[in-house]
């Protein structure tokens, strides 16, 4: 299914939650933990550094620590009701592998603690059917070995029996949240090209909400 979603929401519809925030110190954590806190949630963060967070410091709980460590993921985890994943390099490095031992610690995790309901971003290279735009084409051009460790990362999380849902992304921008947006389940939509973090930020937060598209692959572009 492919059709716009309104951005538009009464405060009295939200449901407050406990919410974990991983990749909080990137520009689309922030804008998740931003958004989390404008909806009432609770929110606590695990992150190797604090100090992009301080602005939000008296609003949310930051503890420090490392995000391949399922030991303390598990201890972050504990007690919360979604987990919410941004993680992911920030400049995609040759050979690099990252988001599948992330996935593997973070899935050991949640496990441990019985924490089920995750939502995780991914890439929109990982589209095989997508022609306009050529997306897998493209990821396997530019991008080979950051789409096979997204792929990595999508298997794991698929093969844990978590409540997933995983979110692939065509590029990112900084532009205002929009008034709607295009969803595509186990497609991108057509000509889905950028997709602005703050509208990637409210669907995260209304489908841990509202626990829609449970085990389901979706894909978001303007």
């Amino acid at each position: 299914m492919t059709g716009p979603l309104s951005q538009q929401r009464g405060r009295a519809d939200l449901i407050r939650m406990k919410l974990v925030v991983l990749g909080a110190t990137g520009a689309t954590g922030i804008e998740i933990v931003r958004q989390a806190i404008e909806r009432g949630h609770s929110v606590r963060a695990l992150v190797r550094s604090a100090r992009r967070l301080e602005s939000f410091a008296p609003s949310i709980d930051i503890i420090e620590g490392d995000l391949l460590d399922a030991g303390q993921l598990a201890r972050a985890i504990s007690g919360q009701e979604a987990v919410l994943s941004a993680f992911g390099p920030r400049q995609p490095r040759r050979k690099q592998r990252l988001v599948g031992p992330f996935a593997r610690a973070l899935t050991h995790a949640m496990d441990q603690v019985g924490v089920t309901r995750l939502l995780i971003l991914s890439v929109a290279f990982l589209f095989r059917d997508s022609l306009l735009p050529p997306a897998y084409a493209l990821g396997q051009l530019f991008l080979r070995h950051h789409v096979a460790d997204c792929a990595d990362m999508e298997a794991v999380v698929q093969g844990s029996g978590l409540d997933w849902t995983i979110v692939r992304l065509p590029q990112l921008t900084n532009r205002p949240r929009s008034a709607t947006y295009r969803l595509g389940v186990q497609h991108l939509p057509l000509m889905g090209m950028t997709i602005p973090r703050a509208n990637v930020a409210e669907f995260m937060l209304q489908a841990a909400e509202d626990r829609s598209y449970s085990r389901r692959i979706v894909g978001l572009a303007r």
